[in-house]
């Protein structure tokens, strides 16, 4: 019972490891049809937060969109019909849950950095920099900084996150394609999960709003949004193996603007549902948990739609 309890202990720390990495892609409402919020990277023990120590946790996201013949998009300072995107990001992140606590929760700080590929190609360009239809990059994208505040209580645990984009990535300003957003943002999240070891059925959910500022690029804002993602999982072999269901609701709140806001308003929203698998295992003494998550978009609006898929690797670097 007491290695059981052990073993479910790392389990929680890897899976919160793999919940604090919250940063964004340009995955393409909002300039470029995209939000900096990683939408799909909550998922089960999204509100634990494990004993104090040092995580390690690497996300590779693989995107594939497309936006109906007829919708226009803006992206880079231009507006593109008949957007196509793919885009491969690798999005390592390290992770401190801190002896310190406030406001009786514990305190974790995590820092993403995020690199990758994306491509995009698109039927018409229309704008001041108009003429290629096809556009991709590989480089840097703007780190995220992040901090959380977790509490438990028997089987329940809850926590408060907050996030913030660093515009430092490489952007270009009249390319369609980026990884990085070239402004400020943040988010605030609420997080909650029900575990029983006992029965092995986690139930989690996240709520929260972005902040997005200025692009002083293209002198774009984009509106203000909020998200909702739940899961739902089970251990089906044992404490290391699960198999569950996850989705997610993003919506724009409030109207982008600036000069560069040429589509008016041009508030989105997107749903996905999929399902998520995952398998923890030693390799040289050390625990690792790997997961999968698929999730396939739907009753988008003002966006690419399309299918996400997330590989993620987790490990503490202490026993």
């Amino acid at each position: 019972m007491k290695q059981r309890v052990k073993q479910k202990s790392w389990l929680a720390a890897l899976a919160f490891s793999a919940a604090l990495s919250l940063t964004g892609t340009q995955a393409l409402a909002s300039e470029n049809g995209s939000s900096f919020y990683l939408l799909g990277s909550k998922g089960p023990m999204a509100g634990v937060v494990p004993a104090p120590g040092l995580y390690l946790q690497n996300d590779v996201y693989y995107y594939t969109a497309r936006a109906d013949a007829s919708q226009s998009l803006p992206t880079g300072g231009q507006v593109a019909v008949g957007l196509k995107v793919q885009a491969l990001i690798n999005l390592p992140t390290l992770v401190w849950s801190t002896p310190y606590k406030l406001l009786d929760g514990r305190l974790a700080l995590g820092l993403t950095l995020p690199y990758g590929h994306q491509y995009i190609d698109a039927d018409l360009v229309l704008g001041p920099y108009a003429g290629d239809t096809t556009s991709r990059v590989t480089t840097l994208g703007d780190p995220v900084v992040t901090g959380t505040l977790g509490w438990q209580n028997g089987s329940y645990h809850w926590s408060l996150v907050g996030m913030v984009n660093v515009p430092a990535g490489h952007y270009r300003g009249n390319s369609m394609s980026n990884i990085a957003f070239h402004r400020w943002g943040a988010d605030v999240s609420m997080a909650g999960t029900w575990y029983d070891p006992a029965v092995g059925w986690d139930i989690s959910g996240v709520v929260g709003v972005t902040f997005n500022g200025n692009n002083p690029k293209t002198n774009y804002r984009t509106g203000t949004e909020w998200h909702l993602e739940a899961a739902v999982s089970r251990d089906i072999a044992g404490p290391g193996t699960t198999l569950g269901a996850i989705g997610y609701y993003h919506q724009q709140i409030s109207d982008d603007s600036g000069d560069g806001a040429v589509l008016g308003g041009f508030r989105g929203r997107t749903a996905a549902l999929g399902l998520t698998a995952s398998h923890a295992f030693k390799w040289e003494n050390t625990p690792i948990q790997a997961r999968l998550k698929v999730l396939r978009e739907f009753n988008t609006r003002n966006r690419v739609e399309g299918t996400a898929v997330y590989l993620t690797l987790s490990l503490p670097f202490h026993d």
